[in-house]
Protein backbone atom coordinates (compact mmCIF):
# COMPACT_ATOMS: atom_id res chain seq x y z
CA UNK A 1 0.00 0.00 0.00
CA UNK A 2 2.82 2.42 0.77
CA UNK A 3 4.33 2.49 -2.64
CA UNK A 4 0.57 2.96 -3.99
CA UNK A 5 0.52 6.22 -1.90
CA UNK A 6 1.88 8.95 -3.51
CA UNK A 7 -0.30 7.54 -7.32
CA UNK A 8 -3.04 8.26 -4.33
CA UNK A 9 -2.09 11.43 -3.77
CA UNK A 10 -1.34 12.72 -7.31
CA UNK A 11 -4.28 11.30 -8.67
CA UNK A 12 -6.58 13.27 -5.71
CA UNK A 13 -4.71 16.64 -6.34
CA UNK A 14 -5.00 15.85 -9.87
CA UNK A 15 -8.72 15.59 -9.83
CA UNK A 16 -9.08 18.58 -7.04
CA UNK A 17 -7.14 21.22 -9.34
CA UNK A 18 -9.28 19.45 -12.83
CA UNK A 19 -12.73 20.16 -10.50
CA UNK A 20 -11.19 24.03 -9.72
CA UNK A 21 -10.70 24.41 -13.43
CA UNK A 22 -13.77 23.27 -14.40
CA UNK A 23 -15.81 25.57 -12.18
CA UNK A 24 -13.78 28.64 -12.58
CA UNK A 25 -14.24 28.17 -16.42
CA UNK A 26 -18.09 27.55 -16.03
CA UNK A 27 -18.52 30.47 -13.72
CA UNK A 28 -16.48 32.94 -15.83
CA UNK A 29 -18.13 31.47 -18.79
CA UNK A 30 -21.16 33.77 -18.82
CA UNK A 31 -19.09 36.88 -18.05
CA UNK A 32 -19.24 38.58 -21.82
CA UNK A 33 -22.99 37.91 -21.96
CA UNK A 34 -25.57 40.87 -20.17
CA UNK A 35 -27.94 38.98 -18.26
CA UNK A 36 -31.43 40.34 -18.99
CA UNK A 37 -33.30 43.08 -16.87
CA UNK A 38 -36.52 43.77 -16.24
CA UNK A 39 -36.45 47.24 -17.24
CA UNK A 40 -33.80 48.64 -20.21
CA UNK A 41 -31.85 50.99 -18.23
CA UNK A 42 -29.28 52.83 -20.37
CA UNK A 43 -26.16 53.69 -18.36
CA UNK A 44 -24.29 55.60 -20.99
CA UNK A 45 -27.58 58.11 -20.85
CA UNK A 46 -27.43 58.10 -17.15
CA UNK A 47 -23.50 57.95 -16.68
CA UNK A 48 -22.26 59.86 -20.04
CA UNK A 49 -25.05 62.07 -21.00
CA UNK A 50 -26.50 62.81 -17.50
CA UNK A 51 -22.96 62.83 -15.58
CA UNK A 52 -24.45 60.88 -12.40
CA UNK A 53 -21.92 59.63 -10.15
CA UNK A 54 -22.09 55.70 -9.84
CA UNK A 55 -22.83 56.32 -5.81
CA UNK A 56 -26.32 57.67 -6.79
CA UNK A 57 -27.86 54.51 -7.47
CA UNK A 58 -25.45 52.24 -5.97
CA UNK A 59 -25.58 54.36 -2.58
CA UNK A 60 -24.26 50.94 -0.43
CA UNK A 61 -20.92 50.33 -2.49
CA UNK A 62 -18.91 52.41 0.40
CA UNK A 63 -20.82 50.86 3.26
CA UNK A 64 -21.70 47.37 2.65
CA UNK A 65 -20.36 44.00 0.57
CA UNK A 66 -22.23 44.63 -2.33
CA UNK A 67 -22.51 47.98 -4.03
CA UNK A 68 -26.56 46.96 -3.77
CA UNK A 69 -29.05 47.61 -7.15
CA UNK A 70 -31.07 51.08 -6.71
CA UNK A 71 -34.46 50.70 -5.27
CA UNK A 72 -37.09 51.85 -7.30
CA UNK A 73 -37.58 55.22 -4.74
CA UNK A 74 -34.16 56.43 -6.31
CA UNK A 75 -35.25 56.23 -10.30
CA UNK A 76 -38.17 58.21 -8.94
CA UNK A 77 -36.61 61.11 -7.88
CA UNK A 78 -36.32 61.94 -11.88
CA UNK A 79 -38.63 59.75 -13.18
CA UNK A 80 -41.54 61.12 -11.30
CA UNK A 81 -41.50 64.11 -13.53
CA UNK A 82 -39.52 62.84 -16.86
CA UNK A 83 -39.94 60.37 -19.24
CA UNK A 84 -43.46 60.03 -19.42
CA UNK A 85 -44.75 57.72 -22.13
CA UNK A 86 -41.56 56.21 -22.47
CA UNK A 87 -42.45 51.96 -21.72
CA UNK A 88 -39.07 51.29 -19.64
CA UNK A 89 -40.05 54.39 -17.39
CA UNK A 90 -43.91 53.39 -16.89
CA UNK A 91 -42.24 49.67 -15.78
CA UNK A 92 -40.29 51.37 -13.11
CA UNK A 93 -43.77 54.03 -12.22
CA UNK A 94 -45.78 50.76 -11.94
CA UNK A 95 -43.38 49.26 -9.63
CA UNK A 96 -43.37 52.17 -7.81
CA UNK A 97 -47.37 52.58 -7.49
CA UNK A 98 -47.81 49.16 -6.89
CA UNK A 99 -44.51 49.44 -3.98
CA UNK A 100 -42.94 46.47 -5.54
CA UNK A 101 -39.12 46.49 -6.22
CA UNK A 102 -37.45 46.27 -9.59
CA UNK A 103 -35.76 42.77 -9.88
CA UNK A 104 -32.69 43.35 -11.03
CA UNK A 105 -30.13 40.88 -12.18
CA UNK A 106 -27.12 41.44 -10.70
CA UNK A 107 -24.06 41.84 -13.29
CA UNK A 108 -21.16 40.25 -11.11
CA UNK A 109 -21.11 37.87 -8.36
CA UNK A 110 -18.06 36.60 -6.66
CA UNK A 111 -17.02 33.04 -5.85
CA UNK A 112 -18.71 32.41 -2.20
CA UNK A 113 -14.98 31.53 -0.86
CA UNK A 114 -13.84 35.48 -1.94
CA UNK A 115 -14.34 38.29 0.84
CA UNK A 116 -14.78 41.46 -1.04
CA UNK A 117 -16.25 44.42 -0.11
CA UNK A 118 -16.21 48.07 -2.04
CA UNK A 119 -15.24 50.27 0.23
CA UNK A 120 -11.17 49.94 0.29
CA UNK A 121 -11.24 50.12 -3.75
CA UNK A 122 -13.15 52.91 -2.71
CA UNK A 123 -11.22 54.73 -0.23
CA UNK A 124 -7.86 53.84 -2.33
CA UNK A 125 -9.76 55.81 -4.87
CA UNK A 126 -9.93 53.67 -7.62
CA UNK A 127 -12.57 54.16 -10.44
CA UNK A 128 -15.03 52.06 -10.88
CA UNK A 129 -14.19 51.55 -14.70
CA UNK A 130 -10.84 50.01 -13.36
CA UNK A 131 -13.55 46.70 -12.80
CA UNK A 132 -16.63 47.45 -14.36
CA UNK A 133 -15.61 48.49 -17.62
CA UNK A 134 -16.35 51.77 -19.26
CA UNK A 135 -20.13 51.95 -18.03
CA UNK A 136 -20.70 55.55 -19.84
CA UNK A 137 -20.39 53.81 -22.78
CA UNK A 138 -22.90 50.62 -22.09
CA UNK A 139 -26.16 50.63 -22.80
CA UNK A 140 -26.79 47.46 -21.39
CA UNK A 141 -24.71 46.79 -18.04
CA UNK A 142 -22.50 43.49 -19.39
CA UNK A 143 -19.05 42.72 -17.54
CA UNK A 144 -16.16 44.31 -19.04
CA UNK A 145 -14.49 41.00 -19.00
CA UNK A 146 -13.23 38.45 -16.36
CA UNK A 147 -12.65 39.24 -12.67
CA UNK A 148 -11.13 36.51 -11.54
CA UNK A 149 -8.02 36.18 -9.34
CA UNK A 150 -5.77 36.84 -11.58
CA UNK A 151 -7.03 40.29 -12.41
CA UNK A 152 -7.32 40.99 -8.65
CA UNK A 153 -3.30 39.77 -8.13
CA UNK A 154 -2.18 42.06 -10.71
CA UNK A 155 -4.51 45.40 -9.62
CA UNK A 156 -3.65 44.23 -6.26
CA UNK A 157 0.55 43.82 -7.09
CA UNK A 158 0.38 47.28 -9.37
CA UNK A 159 -0.99 49.53 -6.18
CA UNK A 160 1.13 48.17 -3.35
CA UNK A 161 -2.44 46.37 -1.99
CA UNK A 162 -1.92 43.46 0.20
CA UNK A 163 -1.80 39.93 -2.23
CA UNK A 164 -1.66 37.36 0.86
CA UNK A 165 -4.32 34.71 0.15
CA UNK A 166 -6.41 35.74 3.83
CA UNK A 167 -6.87 38.95 2.92
CA UNK A 168 -9.61 38.25 0.29
CA UNK A 169 -10.26 35.00 1.44
CA UNK A 170 -12.18 33.14 4.01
Amino acid sequence: MKRFLPLVLLTAVAIVVAIVVVGVSAASSHLTEAPPQPVAFPHSLHVSDLELECAFCHRNADKTVEAGLPPVEICMFCHSVVGAGNPEIEKVRAAFASQKPIDWTRVYRVPDIVRFTHEPHIRAQLDCSNCHGDVAKMTTARPAGPLGMAQCIGCHRERGAPTDCSYCHY
